[in-house]
C-alpha cells in the first residue's frame, strides 16, 4: 500500500541527516506511508528502537511488523508526554515530513483535494470537531479574512471573506461544489488550480492548528534530545518553513536570541547545514513534490 501512499522526499538527505546511531532510539513523528521509517530501520541495529507517530487513521494500516518498531495513534503535538509513557526522556533523533500525504489529497472522502466534488472535511484528526465546512459557516468575516490572507496568501482574501459570509447566508457551504459555486468571481482565470491550492491550504491549517502544533512539536523536541542528537525537519512551505529556521537558529519563533550575563547565545540547536537543504534535478525529474521541499537539521547542543 505504501508505495502509492506516498512518495518520501529527500530521502537519502533525511538519512545522513539523523546520523543515525544503531542503537539509539529514533521517532518518525509523520509516519504516513512509512516510507522515511522502513529506511530509518535498514539503519538500526537489533537493539535500536523507531517510535512513530501519526493521527491519520488510514497511516495505521501501514504499520510495520518489525520488533523494533513501535506506532503511537497521536499528533506529534503530544511527544513529549507519549515519549514518557513509553519509558523514553530522551531520544538519539527527530524526524518530520510537514507536507500532507499524497494518498490524502487523493482520498476524495477527506475534503483535501480540489479535484474531488466531496464535503469540505481536511481533518488530519477525526476525532476534532472543526471541519473546513464548520470555518466557512461560523466564522466572521474579519477572522476568515486573516486566515485566507496570513495562511493562504490569498490576494484578494478581503473580497473572499464578504464573499462567503454574504452567500452562507441564503445556503450553508457543505461540499468543494457549494464552495467553488459561491466564490466563482474570485477565482482568477487561468489560474484557477493555484488559487484554490491556496485557500484550500489556509483552510486546511486552521483546522488543523498546524501552525501552532508545529510549534509546540519544535519547542518539546528541544527538551527530549540527547546532547548531540538531531532534528530534521521538511517543510513545503515558507509558513511553515519560517518557525523551522528560527527555532534552529535562535530557540524561539520570534524576536532575537537570548544570551546569557556573558553574552554567550542561549539557544538548544545549532544549525547542521547554513541554508535549506532542497531536492537535486535527478529528484525533480520523478517527483515533482519535491520541488517546494525545504529541509533543515539542527543539532541538540
Amino acid at each position: 500500500m505504501d508505495s502509492v501512499y506516498h512518495v518520501p522526499v529527500l530521502l537519502k538527505e533525511c538519512i545522513e541527516g539523523l546520523n543515525i546511531n544503531p542503537s539509539g532510539v529514533y521517532v518518525d513523528v509523520t509516519f504516513g506511508g512509512g516510507g522515511h521509517s522502513k529506511e530509518i530501520l535498514k539503519y538500526l541495529g537489533k537493539d535500536g528502537v523507531l517510535i512513530a507517530f501519526d493521527q491519520d487513521p488510514d497511516a495505521q494500516r501501514n504499520k510495520i511488523d518489525d520488533p523494533r518498531f513501535v506506532f503511537v495513534d497521536q499528533n506529534f503535538g503530544f511527544l513529549k508526554n507519549n515519549l514518557r509513557l513509553l519509558g523514553y526522556k530522551q531520544v538519539d533523533g527527530i524526524l518530520a515530513d510537514l507536507g500532507v500525504s499524497s494518498h490524502q489529497f487523493n482520498e476524495p472522502g477527506r475534503g483535501f483535494s480540489t479535484r474531488f466534488d466531496a464535503d469540505l472535511d481536511m481533518r488530519m484528526d477525526k476525532q476534532r470537531a472543526l471541519t473546513a465546512a464548520g470555518v466557512l459557516n461560523t466564522y466572521d468575516e474579519d477572522k476568515l479574512h486573516k486566515i485566507f490572507g496570513i495562511y493562504g496568501e490569498v490576494k484578494n482574501a478581503k473580497s473572499l471573506a464578504r464573499t462567503i459570509v454574504t452567500g452562507r447566508m441564503d445556503r450553508q457551504i457543505i461540499t468543494l461544489a457549494d464552495f467553488k459555486k459561491l466564490i466563482a468571481v474570485h477565482i482568477p482565470k487561468g489560474k484557477e488550480n493555484k488559487y484554490m491550492a491556496q485557500v484550500f491550504q489556509a483552510l486546511r491549517i486552521e483546522v488543523n492548528a498546524e501552525i501552532e502544533v508545529l510549534e509546540d512539536f519544535l519547542t518539546q523536541s528541544a527538551a527530549v534530545l540527547k546532547p548531540g542528537g538531531r532534528l530534521v525537519v521538511m517543510s513545503y512551505h515558507s509558513l511553515e518553513d519560517r518557525p523551522v529556521k528560527s527555532f534552529i537558529a535562535k530557540g524561539k519563533f520570534r524576536g532575537e536570541v537570548e544570551k546569557d550575563f556573558f553574552g554567550n547565545e542561549q539557544k538548544p540547536f545549532k544549525a547542521v547545514t547554513r541554508k535549506a537543504v532542497v531536492a537535486d534535478e535527478a529528484e525533480l525529474a520523478v517527483n515533482s513534490r519535491a520541488r517546494s521541499a525545504k529541509l533543515r537539521i539542527g543539532e541538540k547542543i
